[in-house]
């Protein structure tokens, strides 16, 4: 049986009949824990967005290429960083099919979990000491997220964590050490353990770590081009597909790049 929805005569929702008030709006009450999360993350970030951005500047002005790994929903990332319009040429995917939830949702989790498997991606790769390697993890406690940054540190190529730290507080550390400690900068999404965020009084549903990672990578954009300016840099851009002019511009980036980044064929 469906639901039924009630309104008073203004089409408008009834009153709660045991207080005699208007019923809190759902959708209302998710948007304020949403942009509480926001604003909490601004709050604290400043610091490490600056830094990263700078890092990155570095890297770009010196021909790198940004690597930009994570596992099972955190792939969402991979994807939203990799030609982009508005985004990075110089990005490449750093990632192994049998991490992919749609491949597979438990062979997914159990690949994560393999020790061996992050180290042989990375090493595939043939990283330079110009790039960059940016990690996405929530809780930052599986091999596959640590074994990545471990081997970028190890290689000296600096390593970018975006991770909760209420979140790798409270899982279990299945790598023997957590993402964040094989970081040159961390970059917390103060995401909550669990990843759940509603009802604000007792959450067990509506995840937010997507939200909050994508608005990381957009902040950090912004923050790059304002410095990027600053100092007299040009960002290499995607620029839409489906504006004018679009396809030229994208074509010079990918002669630019192809020859470091195979999945730009």
């Amino acid at each position: 049986m469906n639901p039924t929805v009630t309104t008073g005569c203004d089409g408008g929702p009834d009153n709660d009949e045991r207080t005699g008030q208007m019923p809190e709006i759902t959708g209302k009450r998710h948007a304020d824990r949403v942009r509480a999360l926001l604003d909490e993350f601004d709050d604290h970030s400043a610091t490490a967005i600056r830094a990263a951005a700078a890092l990155l500047l570095k890297s770009i002005d010196a021909g790198g290429i940004v690597h930009v790994a994570g596992a099972g929903h955190s792939l969402a990332m991979v994807c939203e960083t990799f030609y982009r319009a508005g985004g990075l040429a110089p990005v490449r995917p750093l990632w192994d099919l049998s991490v992919l939830p749609l491949a597979g949702a438990l062979t997914s989790t159990a690949a994560e979990r393999r020790p061996g498997l992050g180290r042989t991606v990375f090493q595939k790769a043939e990283l330079r000491s110009t790039d960059v390697v940016v990690v996405f993890s929530t809780s930052g406690c599986n091999p596959y997220p640590v074994e990545i940054a471990q081997e970028a540190m190890a290689s000296g190529v600096p390593v970018i964590a975006v991770t909760s730290s209420a979140a790798a507080a409270a899982a279990a550390a299945r790598a023997g050490t957590k993402l964040a400690e094989h970081a040159s900068i961390v970059i917390d999404t103060m995401i909550p353990a669990g990843d759940v965020t509603y009802p604000p009084e007792a959450p067990h549903t509506a995840a937010l770590s997507t939200v909050l990672a994508s608005y990381v990578w957009s902040h950090l954009l912004a923050e790059l081009d304002d410095l990027a300016r600053a100092q007299g840099s040009e960002l290499p851009l995607w620029v839409s597909a489906n504006v004018p002019g679009g396809d030229e511009t994208n074509e010079g980036l990918l002669e630019r790049y192809r020859e470091r980044i195979p999945e730009l064929a």
